[in-house]
């Protein structure tokens, strides 16, 4: 199956940083890729970059055949294609839940207002958050926060998602009821690349996992290979750390 987003060569610096050195990488159609690696090894900065806000120094990035890394491509046009979300939810605090919902696909795609609510309507009460529809999101929990942001994202129909480290910032108890929205995305066959510390997650939902350390891909295989028989001694360190 020929590439969705592809991956060669890129190099991200700030100022005499190198963040990100010589990553490559190729998602396929339903992939799901999980990057882990410890904090500042990389990951998020990858995902800025694949979503375009990053600008690389270089390497090439391809999305749907198309070079997207080229400084001329409309990023808009790209991000629209794309679904991103953050470790910090990144709602808008002025909109309730409905309206963060609906917004990109009115302004960006041009969806009646009343197709997008619909839409909006039946994803949040898939999710368990149809009756915080109306409310600002400074009035729901994390986990409810967060749901929303994977809703928000999903009612673009993004082509690939975009998720960095979406747990992070949760209470442990509310971090399966988050997972979960995308442990049945996964199972849908949406194509996703996850920046994750949740390693028993990465192991079940993951078709590749990419161990990053100090800005590299310096190990990448399917998840019984990497959390059962890691090549690396950089990649057996961490996971002894961490699992």
């Amino acid at each position: 199956m020929s590439a969705l987003l592809t991956v060669e060569g890129l190099r991200k610096l700030y100022g005499d940083k190198v963040v990100l050195d010589d990553v490559s990488l190729s998602v396929a159609p339903h992939d799901v890729i999980c990057l882990i690696g410890s904090s500042g090894s990389g990951k998020s900065t990858l995902l800025r970059c694949l979503n375009l806000l990053e600008d690389i120094d270089d390497g090439v990035i391809t999305f749907e055949g198309r070079e997207i890394s080229d400084p001329r491509v409309d990023a808009r046009a790209v991000r629209s294609r794309l679904g991103m979300v953050f470790q910090a939810y990144n709602l808008f605090p002025h909109l309730t839940v409905l309206e963060n919902c609906t917004l990109a696909p009115r302004k960006v795609h041009g969806v009646r207002r009343a197709e997008a609510e619909a839409r909006a309507l039946e994803m949040l009460e898939r999710f368990g958050l149809a009756d915080q529809a109306t409310k600002h999101p400074d009035r729901l929990s994390g986990g409810q926060q967060q749901r929303a942001a994977l809703v928000r994202a999903l009612c673009t129909h993004p082509t690939l998602l975009l998720l960095d480290e979406i747990t992070a910032a949760l209470d442990p108890e509310l971090v399966g009821e988050v997972l979960e929205i995308v442990r049945a995305e996964a199972a849908a066959g949406m194509t996703m690349v996850i920046a994750t510390h949740e390693m028993a997650f990465a192991r079940d939902v993951a078709t590749s996992v990419c161990f990053l350390h100090e800005g590299r891909i310096l190990e990448q295989g399917p998840p019984t290979q990497i959390f059962t028989d890691p090549r690396e001694e950089r990649t057996r360190q961490f996971l002894a750390r961490v699992l």
